[in-house]
């Protein structure tokens, strides 16, 4: 199988050395595309990138592309649909290969691309990756006791959903992260779906839905995985660096947040067996989810000391 990643970056400079270096280190046996899409950006990305390239030559196949978004196309969706429709054209066909879409801040582990190859071969059609906090950048102890409850809450939602509403291509243990930060599709899914929308924000979760909506298996493996930056000043809005931002304001005034109890879990997955049970049914929720309204946020978040 082919894989080719896709990068988009706005003045990461200081990152993306990191990334690409991690890229070279995969235990993927072939030379590995990537596709970068520079946009908008003042700094010297360019020249970080060209280093990257001459230093990793022969390993990292290295596509550039720069572009000057008007500045109502400035955003995340504009920025990952160049890179990834520019990476299209770093694959051979469209016939078993993939796009891997990750962040500039991104430091994958050396097993990543080969785990999430096995997940095609499983037969998937998407592969999101969880994503964790870069070990290099920890956590405050009280904003790492937060985001271990979340964590905690959304384990605790993957259950009900396993239990209720279970998937065979996507089975228990799993994650439940499909972001732009490690997401995979098939290049041939992505084509059909349309590719990514040039939304300002949420454009990694349209285009899942997208594929969904077109019969796409998403698979959410343990074996995936990224590591991210918790920075607070973030490209994209809406995006990673919104929710830490937020993290970190409630653990600097000790609050605890407030979540959709799991009885609205609950319902929502025998809302989705039920239209699961209908011909296209994968399709139907893809399509009809998103219209639902947004679940009360009715439960306090627990935390443990």
């Amino acid at each position: 199988m082919t894989l080719c990643v896709c990068v988009a970056a706005r003045n990461e400079s200081a990152r993306l050395p990191i990334l690409l270096d991690a890229l070279a280190m995969q235990d993927w046996p072939d030379p590995i595309p990537v596709s970068i899409a520079i946009n908008n950006s003042s700094d010297n990305s360019r020249a970080v990138v060209e280093a990257a390239r001459q230093r990793h030559a022969g390993r990292l196949n290295i596509c550039i592309t720069e572009h000057i978004f008007a500045p109502d196309l400035a955003h995340a969706g504009s920025a990952r649909r160049l890179a990834m429709d520019k990476g299209l054209d770093l694959l051979p066909a469209l016939d078993n290969t993939a796009l891997v879409s990750t962040d500039a801040d991104s430091r994958p582990p050396t097993d990543w691309l080969r785990n999430i190859a096995a997940a095609f071969s499983r037969g998937a059609d998407m592969v999101g990756g969880r994503i964790d906090i870069d070990g290099a950048e920890p956590l405050p102890p009280q904003v790492q006791r937060l985001r271990m409850a979340w964590d905690r809450y959304w384990a605790n939602v993957r259950t009900i959903e396993d239990m209720i509403d279970p998937l065979p291509w996507d089975p228990a243990p799993r994650h439940g992260d499909h972001t732009g930060a490690s997401l995979a599709i098939r290049a041939a899914l992505y084509l059909a779906c349309g590719g990514v929308p040039a939304i300002a924000s949420g454009e990694d979760r349209a285009l899942v839905m997208a594929a969904l909506a077109q019969g796409g298996r998403l698979v959410h493996p343990v074996t995936v995985s990224t590591r991210v930056s918790p920075r607070l000043d973030g490209r994209a809005d809406g995006g990673m660096a919104a929710g830490m931002q937020t993290l970190f304001a409630s653990a600097q005034k000790n609050i605890s947040p407030m979540a959709p109890a799991f009885t609205h879990w609950h319902e929502r997955a025998h809302w989705r067996r039920q239209l699961r049970m209908q011909p296209d049914g994968a399709a139907l929720i893809a399509l009809q989810e998103p219209l639902l309204p947004p679940m009360p946020h009715d439960m306090v978040l627990e935390l443990q000391p």
